[in-house]
């Protein structure tokens, strides 16, 4: 009847702490009811009946340990995959939402600009249509892992679907944008190429000085890299959102 009460923070610990202290904790509990017991003047008819009621209920403490730390990391999982495309390993478009409105909010409170790139792959359903979606799934995994590695940590990368793909880039303006993007054009055209994949890039960046609206900055990033489809594809289109 009194396990209510060392369950309280066996389940406090195991929760916020972590599992090791949830099990520091379960012991620590098994052994003060044990103190408890032998300190209370209760008989027992065997000596060894309140050292084996101690074991059972340091292992009831435990399976609730194991138990609570099993479901939270389930949960922490289910939470991560909720955000991120399970083909290619980075954001989903409701991530990268998520993502880009906190950093609005920085980029207000600290004055500094950032940018919203818009990728789409140049002749990707001929990739599918002569080799298989299964190879151009491999190529898309390839394409995401090059943009991760030649991008900050800071920077966040998501798939919107398809071969769409956005990047955005805090602490950016519009000199070093160009450095930024025109460098991982080309890691991207070089790796691709030893690979032989018969694709370009087509890009759109908008650079962020004040106040921005996400979605205005998608679509205007969007409609630059469609006037660079329109030119010819294979190319990059910058604009500002300054209002």
């Amino acid at each position: 009847s009194f396990s209510i009460f060392y369950l309280l923070p066996v389940t406090f610990s195991s929760w916020f702490g972590g599992k090791k202290q949830g099990i520091v904790v379960s012991v620590l509990s098994a052994s003060a009811w044990l103190f408890a017991d032998l300190t209370s003047g209760h008989v027992y008819s065997h000596f060894l009946i309140p050292t084996w009621n101690s074991i059972m209920r340091m292992g009831f403490f435990l399976m609730g340990t194991f138990s609570l730390s099993t479901i939270k990391k389930l949960l922490l999982k289910e939470r991560l995959f909720a955000r991120k495309d399970f083909l290619t390993d980075v954001y989903n478009s409701r991530a990268f939402t998520e993502l880009a409105k906190a950093e609005i909010s920085r980029s207000e409170r600290s004055g500094q600009s950032f940018v919203i790139v818009y990728m789409d792959i140049d002749n990707f359903k001929e990739v599918n249509d002569k080799y298989g979606h299964s190879k151009g799934d491999s190529l898309l995994q390839l394409i995401a892992l090059t943009i991760k590695q030649n991008l900050r940590n800071m920077d966040i990368v998501a798939r919107l679907g398809g071969d769409e793909f956005t990047f955005l880039l805090p602490q950016t303006d519009e000199i070093s944008v160009r450095d930024v993007v025109e460098r991982l054009r080309e890691a991207l055209s070089q790796t691709l190429n030893k690979n032989s994949w018969p694709v370009t890039f087509s890009m759109g960046a908008v650079i962020c000085r004040k106040k921005c609206d996400i979605d205005e900055l998608i679509a205007k990033a969007d409609e630059l890299m469609y006037t660079v489809k329109r030119r010819g594809k294979n190319g990059i289109e910058y604009g500002i959102c300054s209002r």
